[in-house]
């Protein structure tokens, strides 16, 4: 019995938490990359982390997205004109209960107390990284936010689940 109570604990503290998985997100406030284009050559690139996924990690995936959409739409380069992140609290909440009951027996009766307490098991806060980037073709320009596409994606080893970077 014991040990299927601790299976259960860990199941439930396991599905607690929001992996990072490198993917489109399925909808706006959901764990994954988003894009925006602003103009030819101009987009705003988001990459939504989960519940205690490192700040690295989300600035990594969101240059790689970067990158991506650079080498799709044909350009060699991008260049970061603005960049914003946000850090929001977990997903869950924190909770405090109390409970009370009594029953009468015929001769004898009980009277109850119940405390629960409830905490985030989520592990930490959601980070938002956002990167406006305009693309450009030929040699990268000597701008300290320009960088090469290809040259990314080469530094930045692939997540779990993707491809290799596009071919030149």
């Amino acid at each position: 019995m014991k040990a299927i109570a601790v299976t259960l604990l860990c199941l439930g503290l396991a599905a607690c938490e929001t992996p990072t998985l490198y993917q489109a997100a399925a909808r706006p406030e959901a764990v994954g990359y988003s894009e925006l284009r602003i103009e030819p050559g101009r987009y705003r690139v988001t990459f939504q982390g989960g519940d205690g996924a490192p700040a690295p990690q989300i600035e990594d995936y969101a240059m790689r997205r970067a990158a991506e959409i650079t080498l799709r739409d044909g350009y060699d380069w991008f260049e970061i004109v603005d960049r914003s992140g946000q850090m929001a609290p977990p997903h869950s909440s924190s909770a405090i209960s109390i409970g009370g009951g009594g029953a009468d027996f015929g001769r004898g009766g009980g009277v109850g107390l119940g405390l629960g307490a409830a905490f985030p098991l989520s592990g930490g806060p959601r980070i938002t990284r956002s990167l406006e980037i305009f693309c450009g073709r030929g040699p990268r320009p000597p701008q300290p936010n320009a960088y090469d596409a290809r040259g990314v994606l080469a530094s930045l080893s692939a997540p779990p689940g993707t491809s290799a970077p596009p071919p030149s």
